[in-house]
């Protein structure tokens, strides 16, 4: 059976020393479930880009230094935001609306997930340490959303119960409603976008840790932790990656099918 081809795009078109040190994480993680790692390069041409999608059965949206362009959702840009990416928004552009047109799966991750929400008309926390520091101190705990690179539980977050993202855990034997995870993100989400649910949260300081598509013929999981670093560690992780995986392989399946249809016609 031909394994289903998943689109990435590089993490960031400024900074290859970060491409080189995550993006590999990414491709592992998509193999070892079994699936064929397909990078984008950034400095490509759109058409290139396209061409890829066509060839590939889900798209996995990574992380990122950069952070999405406040404009996009109609704010001015404050200090703390970190410089835009435009080539990252293009090709992440592209790849959403090829998926959400042919129905492919998609998987966000951190950055991932800032962007299918800007994209899908959502607003963004542009920096979630001033932000929380706004709050009433009794609505909020000590949680540390950036910690490093190498804690992999940095704090708890709780799970809607019924979601596509509590019964991937619930199926990876862990505990429901709650997991913990690792954490590497200044910016949050604050308005979800069209079509997209909230189905976790940090219980302590109310901030949104992942969003999912409303279609149940669609899977769209935007996760803000990072399953790619935990995915040895992690039952849940891995159980992520499985999932994906496996909507790509029914919408690769499907794809086939109505083709021939399409051809005996």
């Amino acid at each position: 059976m031909t394994l289903p081809r998943i689109a990435i795009p590089e993490p960031t078109s400024t900074d290859e020393t970060y491409n080189q040190r995550s993006l590999p994480q990414y491709i592992r993680a998509v193999e070892a479930a079994g699936g064929t790692a397909v990078p984008i390069a950034l400095h490509a041409t759109p058409a290139a880009w396209a061409d890829i999608l066509a060839s590939c059965s889900g798209v996995l949206l990574p992380g990122s230094p950069a952070d999405v362009d406040p404009a996009r959702y109609g704010q001015e840009r404050v200090k703390e935001c970190a410089d835009k990416d435009e080539a990252r928004e293009a090709v992440d552009d592209l790849l959403l609306r090829g998926a959400f047109e042919q129905g492919k799966p998609v998987l966000g991750i951190c950055y991932g997930l800032q962007s299918l929400n800007v994209w899908s008309q959502g607003t963004l926390v542009q920096d979630l340490p001033s932000d929380l520091s706004k709050a009433e101190p009794a609505a909020t705990g000590a949680v540390d959303h950036q910690p490093g690179r190498e804690v992999q539980k940095a704090h708890r977050v709780l799970v809607t119960p019924g979601s596509r993202l509590s019964e991937v855990i619930k199926d990876a034997g862990e505990e429901i409603p709650e997991l913990f995870v690792n954490s590497s993100h200044h910016q949050a989400i604050r308005l979800p976008g069209k079509s997209l649910e909230v189905v976790a949260t940090s219980p302590d300081d109310g901030v949104i840790e992942a969003l999912e598509g409303s279609d149940t013929n669609q899977f769209v999981v935007a996760v803000q932790w990072h399953p790619e670093r935990s995915y040895d560690v992690s039952a849940a992780s891995r159980a992520l990656f499985a999932v994906f995986l496996g909507a790509a392989r029914e919408w690769a399946v499907s794809a086939k099918a109505d083709a021939s249809k399409s051809h005996a016609s």
